[in-house]
């Protein structure tokens, strides 16, 4: 009897061509976007999923009372540790690591690499497999490494290069050679490895070697820059570690740490999904109901395109019950014939996600795998998510079709019919209510994607080239990058050149404590402090309010001076830049006072989803502390002008890497999950409208195939092709009328949460929800006027014979 169901309904398919085709189609973009985002959810789904014991794994984050002292993802460093030494009851195993950047080599082979100097627990802790090495003591002893498969392939040409050896260099400018003890296999993204970058393997190292880095000092409960993990014993409540800890903070930290900090677990299962103000939670929830509601619309297509196309069949139903066919019988053949165009739809929707998938990947900056790479289970997936997509897109139709009288079904009479045109108006107006609220979506994030771009940053970002420079940072190191900061500037396409250890790259420098002469230490403000040389400000083009930034140009380097922000001057309870100008301040563990010489105008250090916040800038020479030169290049030539710089490098710095970045480009990465929601919107735009356009094409379709003697009778009367046309639109302007008052109000609500995330943002104006009604009405009106007028101009003689 099902085969009977399913023979019945191909030879339907087969009969009603045009339908099928545009009730497959739409099903098709509806279902391989769903496949995609699903496949994307996954695999967001399933960060640190493979992780050893990952039930029991947390990441130690710190809640600060004053949100400048320390960071949000970090810890104290001795935290991790003590709970296992001192409450091995309640912890199994720990992890801590700080995290640097440093030049490896071999040979002439150099690159900068991140690396991870921490604990040996790091591999038996979370179950990380080495194709080469011993995983239990790989990382025991001092000056070894373990490296990725892709880092071995880098260096050496081969996997098996245990007990071969890198060139290292410290933050002092030594060199030392360490060994590797471990290749690394196949390791997913996780929040343990890629916490810090998620493009990229560190190099792994132990704390052993903590004296060749000089951070022996660093593992100290001052110390609020540590990255530290437990795994609990099993069945142990995290409140009660949670406890635990603000007791060793209060026994062991200073004062004023222990008065600001709370430390709490985060389960690592979520630590990757509310990183950033959960950004990527909030990503997946938005595309999961993009796909949802494009899905959605392609299903209300295929429900008015079914009630729609009954017309055409209403004597085959009068029959089938005349020769005794029951309403079952009849809903599971109009079932049948759902679940086999659902299935078509399947196959074709397949076919678009092997051809957009790569597509889709680049656009998410995550691999989406290919159809030959999935799991068996993707494909179960789909079959059960197509024959349900079947199901609920033919059970009201069948409902309906099945429910017809007998001697109206065979009389042609459409009173049933008629009778559900109320609810094919609701179909659609939720349909174009949806492709509304996308559209307006759409346009809200583009507007705000572009305003981080071309708002006026209070600095100069075009043609700013970055380069990662050796950590030398003894008084040597620090001169030797001065005399090659202004040899680069020699070279005629650079302009200026400045040595930082901060770019505008989203994260600043430590925090420090401030305060004015003459008050107490306990009433300090921390501030984000960054060190620069005295070119920064022209560098980037950063004005200043009052002062100067540190000396004149060829003035000699005196100590003590520092330059601060307009907001800083606030925060530190000045009242105007040109009153704190020659005034003095103390920093915290800093004997001498500092003299404030210069205020600069504020300006976008940070992502723009925080306001801008107070900073001191501190002289490199007083600080030794850097990470970056920033060249102002000409614009006209960029190709000659890095060519230039890296022919000067190689010879001032022969063995170190040469990595450079532009800064638009380090913008790009600070909006990337922004760029990607909009790119994913526009998609969906495109899509929804796709399906609202395939909708309205079946729809009208069938109406004028209905209404076929109605509109002969009309023109024989007199009626004009305009009044013909006009028949049929107006009934389309009401619904879209009636879809605006609906979905804008939601958008509004909806779009006034998302931006609610930034600091600097757009205003939600009518000119946004004027430009997307318009839009939408006008290329509504114009599609169905195409199709209506072709017939309006017909001979309303053969329109007469048709019936």
């Amino acid at each position: 009897m099902l085969k009977l169901y399913f023979k019945i309904a191909w030879r339907n398919l087969l009969k009603r061509k045009f339908y099928s085709f545009v009730s497959i189609l739409g099903l098709s973009v509806g279902i391989s976007f769903t496949l995609l985002i699903v496949t994307y959810i996954w695999g967001e789904l399933q960060v640190n999923a493979d992780l050893k014991n990952v039930e029991n794994q947390y990441l130690i984050q710190s809640k600060w009372k004053k949100p400048d002292i320390g960071l949000e993802i970090t810890t104290l460093a001795p935290l991790a540790k003590t709970l296992k030494v001192n409450y091995p009851h309640l912890v199994e195993n720990y992890y801590g690591f700080e995290g640097y950047t440093s030049t490896i080599s071999n040979g002439d082979k150099a690159f900068r690499e991140d690396i991870q100097i921490g604990d040996a627990t790091l591999l038996k802790m979370y179950g990380f497999t080495l194709l080469y090495g011993d995983r239990q003591t790989a990382l025991d002893q001092p000056y070894s490494m373990v490296i990725s498969s892709e880092q071995a392939i880098k260096y050496f040409g081969k996997l098996d290069c245990v007990g071969k050896s890198l060139t290292v260099e410290s933050n002092a400018g030594s060199k030392k050679s360490f060994m590797i003890s471990g290749v690394l296999g196949k390791v997913n993204t996780n929040s343990v490895m890629n916490l810090l970058s998620d493009t990229r393997i560190p190099i792994f190292m132990s704390f052993e070697s903590s004296k060749f880095w000089g951070i022996e000092k660093y593992f100290a409960w001052n110390n609020p820059y540590n990255v530290g993990y437990v795994e609990l014993k099993n069945g142990v409540n995290p409140a009660t570690v949670t406890q635990v800890m603000a007791k060793l903070i209060k026994a062991n930290a200073p004062e004023n740490i222990s008065a600001n900090l709370q430390a709490y677990l985060v389960p690592m299962k979520e630590v990757y999904l509310e990183a950033n103000n959960g950004i990527v939670k909030k990503t997946i929830l938005t595309l999961f109901f993009v796909a949802l509601f494009i899905l959605l619309m392609a299903i209300v297509n295929f429900i008015n395109m079914s009630i729609g196309n009954a017309v055409t069949r209403l004597k085959e139903i009068g029959v089938r019950k005349m020769l005794g066919s029951q309403k079952k019988q009849l809903m599971l053949q109009f079932l049948a014939e759902s679940i086999l165009i659902s299935l078509f739809s399947l196959l074709i929707s397949l076919i678009l996600y092997e051809v957009f998938q790569p597509f889709f990947g680049q656009m998410l900056h995550k691999k989406i795998p290919s159809l030959l790479a999935v799991s068996p289970y993707f494909y179960l997936f789909a079959i059960l998510f197509s024959v349900l997509i079947g199901l609920i897109s033919g059970v009201y139709p069948a409902f309906i079709l099945s429910n017809l009288p007998s001697i109206d079904s065979l009389k042609g009479k459409l009173k049933s019919i008629k009778e559900n045109i109320f609810l094919r108006r609701v179909l659609i107006v939720s349909q174009f209510s949806i492709a509304l609220f996308v559209c307006v979506g759409a346009s809200v994030i583009n507007k705000q994607v572009n305003y981080f771009f071309n708002k006026d940053l209070g600095y100069q970002k075009e043609a700013i080239v970055t380069l990662s420079v050796p950590r030398d940072w003894s008084p040597q190191g620090v001169d030797k990058m001065e005399r090659i900061r202004d040899e680069m500037a020699k070279l005629k396409e650079v302009s200026q050149v400045s040595l930082s250890y901060d770019i505008p790259a989203g994260h600043g420098g430590n925090n420090n404590a401030f305060y004015k002469m003459g008050q107490d230490s306990t009433q300090a403000v921390y501030i984000q402090t960054i060190t620069t040389d005295e070119k920064y400000a022209d560098t980037y083009q950063i004005p200043l309010v009052s002062g100067l930034y540190f000396q004149r140009k060829q003035e000699r380097f005196q100590t003590g001076k520092i330059v601060v922000n307009e907001t800083a001057i606030k925060t530190l309870g000045f009242k105007k830049p040109e009153e704190a100008v020659g005034q003095q301040i103390r920093i915290h563990y800093y004997p001498q006072p500092f003299t404030i010489v210069g205020v600069t105008k504020d300006f976008h250090i940070a992502s723009m989803h925080k306001a801008i916040s107070p900073l001191v800038f501190m002289n490199v020479r007083d600080f030794p502390f850097f990470r970056y030169l920033s060249f102002k290049i000409q614009p006209n030539n960029l190709a000659q002008s890095l060519s230039s710089i890296e022919q000067k490098w190689k010879i001032l710095m022969p063995g170190s890497a040469f990595e450079y970045t532009f800064i638009d480009d380090t913008l790009q990465k600070l909006y990337q999950s922004e760029i990607q929601l909009k790119k994913a919107s526009q998609i969906a735009t495109v899509l929804s409208g796709i399906i609202v356009l395939l909708g309205i094409l079946g729809m009208v379709s069938m109406s004028i195939a209905r209404r076929t003697k109605e509109l002969g009778i009309r023109k024989v009367l007199g009626a004009s092709s305009i009044s013909i046309v006009m028949l049929f639109l107006k009934e389309f302007v009401v619904l879209i009328a009636i879809a605006i008052v609906i979905a804008f109000p939601l958008g509004v609500m909806s779009m006034n949460n998302w931006l609610a995330a930034y600091a600097y943002r757009i205003d939600l104006s009518w000119q946004i929800f004027a430009t997307v009604a318009f839009g939408f009405s006008i290329i509504i009106s114009l599609f169905v006027f195409l199709q209506t007028f072709k017939t309006a101009l017909a001979n309303p003689i053969k329109s007469l014979r048709t019936e």
